[in-house]
């Protein structure tokens, strides 16, 4: 299987996501980008650094006249503006300019902040990500999305900007926790559900390896859900149609995420939300019963939470007419129509949502 996926916008290469089972390859990556006269600096968080910050800067240094690093402290509580703003200041301190990188060494919190950073400082910066967590080597390290959050208010401030390389070491899954991993295959089983029927099958039957963090066969799940991203991210970059496909589960799974204080892994919201909204595809008799008790079962087989307790629906509800994805004052609800083939609903009623609800609050 091929390692190396392009990514097009407007009909040319913008760039590559490269699959490798160690950072062996990073150097000749970062040697083919003619970085020699330019500073890097390595965005990390506080969990990330002691695992891969030494090893990532060093080869960086070997590729560039320069590199700095930039730790902050790791969790949802710390993508805000003022870790950027903290950024901004250590980029102008040391010089920092227009041609010069960032590059994200972390999950999605820190590819996100560093992405938001690189699309706003000097009015956009080149960077690179290098994401070492599950979700964002399936997720937010493909496609542009940059952003933090805003007083609870998820991804609120944020901004489309490529990145000239996404470099991700598999190998890098073996140093997460169960839960951390666990959170990935929300992400994960979302792309089958929406794009790929085959794909989600698979994923059933090889259960026990991804359990087990087998590194082939997790290799070969994320460069499928990879591709399958890159698909519809190149038929839609900025998220005015089809894009928007792959935020199903995501209209109540944010609320729920929010509604907890974020003290829900990202993609354990996902699931959740992937289950009401396939309830609300039972109820309008266009998903079988049969189909939401088999996403059930692989959802646990994964070590995901079936059910959240001590959320109300009426405050669920309530959360999702805040969501950044409204159209004018219209809920956009992603539905399914089977497994694989996804669609874009503006009809679901408080009501729907409620019974959706039903199914996973305790």
């Amino acid at each position: 299987m091929e390692k190396r996926i392009p990514v097009h916008m407007d009909g040319r290469k913008v760039y590559d996501i490269v699959m490798e089972q160690s950072f062996g390859q990073l150097e000749e990556e970062l040697r083919g980008m003619n970085l020699e006269d330019r500073k890097i600096c390595v965005v990390t968080d506080s969990n990330v650094a002691p695992l891969y910050l030494e090893e990532v800067e060093r080869i960086a240094s070997a590729c560039c006249r320069k590199t700095e690093h930039f730790i902050f402290p790791a969790g949802e509580e710390n993508k805000n503006l003022n870790t950027v703003k903290d950024l901004y200041e250590n980029l102008i301190l040391k010089k920092f300019d227009r041609h010069d990188y960032l590059l994200a060494l972390g999950g999605g919190v820190v590819g996100d902040l560093c992405g938001f950073a690189a699309a706003t400082y000097l009015r956009g910066i080149s960077f690179i990500q290098v994401p070492t967590t599950l979700l964002s080597q399936v997720d937010s390290s493909i496609g542009g999305k940059t952003g933090v959050d805003f007083d609870a208010y998820k991804n609120m401030v944020g901004a489309f900007h490529m990145p000239k390389l996404v470099y991700t070491n598999i190998s890098t899954l073996k140093t997460l926790t169960d839960e951390q991993f666990s959170s990935g295959m929300g992400e994960i089983i979302k792309h089958g559900l929406i794009k790929d029927v085959a794909y989600y099958e698979w994923l059933g039957e090889h259960g026990e390896e991804i359990g087990r963090r087998d590194l082939s066969v997790c290799e070969e799940m994320v460069l499928v859900s990879n591709r399958i991203k890159r698909d519809v991210v190149e038929m839609d970059p900025t998220e005015q149609g089809e894009r928007a496909l792959l935020n199903y589960g995501h209209t109540l799974g944010h609320a729920i995420e929010k509604l907890a204080d974020f003290k829900l892994m990202h993609g354990h919201c996902v699931g959740l939300g992937c289950i009401a909204a396939m309830g609300i595809s039972a109820a309008r008799g266009t998903m079988a019963e049969e189909e939401l008790l088999r996403l059930k079962e692989m959802m646990k087989r994964f070590g995901m939470p079936l059910t959240v307790s001590g959320l109300s629906a009426d405050e669920v509800i309530e959360t999702t007419k805040s969501d950044k994805k409204m159209d004018s004052g219209t809920i956009r609800f992603i539905l399914l129509e089977e497994v694989g083939k996804a669609y874009i609903d503006k009809t679901v009623t408080d009501d729907e949502m409620n019974a959706g609800l039903s199914r996973i609050l305790a």
